[in-house]
């Protein structure tokens, strides 16, 4: 899912028998050094964190704020098992599709799924193959720009987009040339690519696709099963072919399922009060799994202060908290508190470099030029550039000092927790200030080194993590040349994202999270010309991606054999080194914390979310 690191907050919050109380502020110690405890309620989780949801819809959510809230209202057909990043367990569907098992056939090319029987939606209404069906064709006929309905997409059609999809099959370069016959066969297409057969839903791929199962694991909110009548009667596609294109690619605030969730998952929406970013989730009575052990579940992510965040933890006010690294030891040896770090995450932090920054009334540009006071908006779109940039920042410092040794330096855009897939003796960048000047001076013919720029540098608020990579890359670049300014701004994570959409940020530091245990998984994204990341790099970038990226990420994928895929990969690591469409700053670890009354807590290195709630208990024992 996606980019990918978020925090939280909460409130404090106590049960008075059935009555919910929530405290506004929290009560502050009768003296310095006191912490007072609050009431221990088994029935209530409260998370604290901070970087609150985009949207609920499934087919737009591409963000780990988003997701991980998903991932508590909604079920897919498949989730992993326990421990295993390759092996799957049934969920809405009875059984995992395999060769042996008849339900894929023999080309690896169709999938049948049964589907489970008594399953029941937050409304009451009981969930039938239609609805798995009508999931599948309304998340792909969205295709939001930028969104993650190509992991569906790519394996079923063999595009990027229903929009590549509807150009070719019209035989044009163009949708909003494509006619509205050629709109219907688009369609027919997509709905004929997954059926409804008795109790069970196949789904037919344009070619054998390895991953295709992790992607419809339990982790990804793409394939999360909604209600098709609910969706009808609140004003969604109503299921014929001829009118999809009404909400094809909708704005996030247009979309029925932004701030409504109505799924099957173990807990059911109560209330996304937006004003202050919090989440309230009760505990589904009818889930076809039991009930969750915990009732009722508030989410908040407007506290943005640490210190806040510890101090409700200490108290007891909050089950759980959002810790950046730099602040575990503030964490650890809490009394009553429970701190696990260097948890395996397939996860790594980047700086997409823009380059082709859509200027039009944008501070982030300055003057728009080179003569040290902007940048011109194709400034990223000269290699030297972006080699400079990744001498000029301190990998091992920051390890070490910042995230206190819970990352590793990359050796590309594929995190080293998929090792097996590329050779590890690969080139790595280091802090080497003398070779960034020497690609600075290579840069526009001699010209940025002569004149300098001014360019600024986004972060999303609260992350303190990537507020100090900024400063530290600030530092780097201003060491070599007076010339050069670099500006630092953090901005909320609502506000940053459309802005991101719109190629208007120069730089942005943001994270990847595994969709799922393939290094296509960051390859696509990262790469690809039609990848969520150099989707917003400008008509420059994808066109650079696309004539140094495809053809390399298109083999991967469509290679069967291991050794085979293993030379792909290293090969896609040492030129996405070489050519730094983004600036890879660390691969990164995680950690969690949470009292010690907390029960059942499992990581899961490609989950979205910080806690699976259904799978947790609290207890003094």
């Amino acid at each position: 899912m996606k980019s990918k690191v978020w925090l939280w907050i909460v409130i404090a919050i106590v049960v008075i028998g059935a009555g919910v109380l929530i405290w506004t502020g929290q009560k502050p110690a009768k003296e310095a050094g006191v912490v007072e405890t609050a009431s221990f309620n088994p029935n209530i989780f409260v998370y604290v964190g901070a970087g609150d949801a985009e949207t609920l819809d499934p087919s737009k959510a591409y963000d780990t704020a988003s997701s991980e809230i998903i991932f508590q209202y909604y079920d897919n057909l498949l989730a992993y098992k326990e421990g295993s990043l390759s092996e799957f367990q049934p969920m809405l569907a009875t059984e995992v599709p395999s060769v042996e098992n008849g339900l894929i056939s023999a080309d690896g090319k169709t999938y049948t799924f049964p589907i489970r029987k008594g399953v029941k939606f937050h409304n009451g209404a009981e969930m039938t193959p239609a609805d798995v069906e009508y999931t599948f064709e309304r998340n792909i006929f969205a295709d939001p720009v930028g969104g993650p309905m190509w992991m569906l997409i790519e394996p079923i059609f063999g595009k990027a987009s229903i929009e590549d999809l509807a150009c070719e099959i019209a035989g044009i370069d163009s949708f909003d040339k494509v006619d509205a016959a050629g709109l219907l066969k688009t369609a027919k297409r997509v709905m004929d690519a997954i059926k409804v057969d008795g109790d069970n839903v196949v789904i037919n791929l344009v070619k054998p696709y390895p991953p295709f199962l992790a992607i419809l694991a339990r982790n990804s909110s793409w394939t999360a099963i909604i209600n098709k009548q609910w969706m009808i009667d609140n004003g969604a596609w109503d299921g014929k072919a001829e009118t999809w294109t009404k909400w094809h690619n909708l704005q996030t605030e247009e979309q029925v399922l932004f701030e409504t969730a109505m799924g099957t998952g173990p807990y059911k929406q109560v209330e996304w009060d937006r004003s202050n970013s919090r989440h309230t989730l009760e505990a589904h009575a009818d889930y076809w799994q039991g009930p969750a052990a915990i009732k009722t579940v508030i989410v908040n992510n407007g506290v943005t202060e640490f210190n806040t965040r510890k101090l409700m933890l200490q108290r007891g006010e909050a089950d759980a908290i959002y810790v950046p690294v730099e602040n575990s030891p503030q964490i650890e040896g809490t009394e009553g508190v429970e701190l696990i770090r260097n948890l395996p995450r397939l996860n790594n932090v980047c700086a997409i470099f823009n380059q082709e920054i859509n200027a039009i009334d944008n501070e982030f540009v300055g003057s728009g030029k080179l003569d040290g006071n902007g940048i011109p908006a194709d400034f990223f779109s000269d290699v030297n550039i972006r080699r400079a940039f990744s001498y000029a920042f301190d990998y091992d410092s920051f390890i070490e000092e910042v995230v206190l040794g819970e990352a590793s330096i990359p050796y590309g855009v594929i995190p080293v927790g998929l090792s097996d897939f590329f050779d590890t003796k690969g080139f790595q960048y280091s802090y080497d200030l003398k070779k960034a000047e020497e690609h600075f001076k290579k840069a526009f013919n001699g010209e940025v080194w002569e004149k300098g720029f001014k360019v600024t540098l986004v972060w999303n608020i609260p992350n303190t993590t990537r507020k100090t990579a900024c400063e530290i890359l600030e530092a780097g670049i201003e060491k070599i040349n007076p010339k050069f300014q670099v500006e630092v701004q953090g901005m909320e994570w609502a506000t940053m994202l459309p802005r991101r959409r719109e190629g208007r940020l120069p730089m942005v530091f943001i994270g990847w999270l595994a969709d799922y245990a393939d290094p296509h998984n960051f390859v696509y994204p990262y790469l690809h010309s039609k990848g969520d990341f150099m989707s917003f790099t400008g008509d420059k970038g994808r066109a650079f991606a696309a004539a140094e990226f495809d053809t390399l990420v298109n083999a991967g994928i469509n290679e069967t054999d291991p050794e085979k895929r293993v030379e792909i990969y290293t090969e896609l690591q040492k030129k996405s080194a070489d050519l730094a469409p983004h600036l890879i700053l660390y691969d990164a670890y995680d950690r969690r914390a949470h009292r010690d009354w907390v029960k059942g807590f499992v990581f899961d290195p490609i989950c979205p979310a910080q806690y699976d709630f259904y799978a947790l208990s609290k207890s003094l024992k």
